[in-house]
């Protein structure tokens, strides 16, 4: 497939590399100038840019048949899902629909939730609101912190279900299971001022 990757950091260079190894063509790759992504996208001779907050449709290449999100703080918008014949899917570090929001790792061990998981979900006009794709689950530690939760669990987890669901749609399997709006919860961004003070 005609992929276009909008990420960053280890899961969005890991994504890249095993997007590769499945023989997709790699259109672009949108990330941070200086980030992780745009050094694994330079080395791989892959188009790339760093678009900012919005993912506008004129940074989606031509004939692009879908948006892969990994690891990404840029919102893709809905002229640039609509660019893409596909949309876009990207990867949820938590159980959707609990945890939406940006920093949902580090709510997870907030609240001592003993169970997480991830999910990839087809992006819509929702903040981490659209159909599932694919969902999995793991333990959490009672000695976990957000850092070793993510890098034992979550970030391999999101690897695994962004491929395992890509290796669906290109088997022309496209699965969307509607959120249960009743258990949804979200949460702000974790260093707002007023959450830091409270946290003392």
């Amino acid at each position: 497939m005609r992929l276009m990757l909008v990420g960053q950091k280890w899961l969005g260079a890991e994504v890249l590399a095993m997007l590769l190894e499945k023989g997709h063509e790699v259109a672009s790759v949108a990330t941070p100038a200086g980030d992780r992504l745009h050094a694994a996208a330079v080395t791989a001779g892959v188009p790339v840019g760093d678009p900012g907050r919005i993912l506008a449709a004129s940074w989606v290449p031509p004939g692009t048949e879908l948006i892969v999100a990994a690891h990404s703080h840029s919102f893709i918008s809905r002229d640039a899902r609509r660019r893409a014949r596909l949309g876009a899917i990207g990867y949820h570090p938590s159980l959707l629909p609990r945890h939406r929001g940006r920093d949902a790792v580090r709510w997870t061990i907030h609240m001592r939730d003993q169970v997480a998981g991830g999910t990839v979900y087809w992006m819509n006009d929702r903040a981490d609101g659209g159909p599932i794709a694919a969902q999995d689950w793991c333990h959490v530690h009672a000695s976990d912190s957000p850092e070793t939760l993510w890098r034992r669990e979550l970030g391999p987890m999101g690897l695994r279900l962004l491929g395992a669901v890509l290796d669906d749609i290109a088997g022309g399997r496209l699965t969307r299971l509607v959120q249960d709006e009743s258990l949804a919860t979200w949460e702000p961004a974790f260093d707002r001022p007023a959450l830091a003070k409270a946290g003392q």
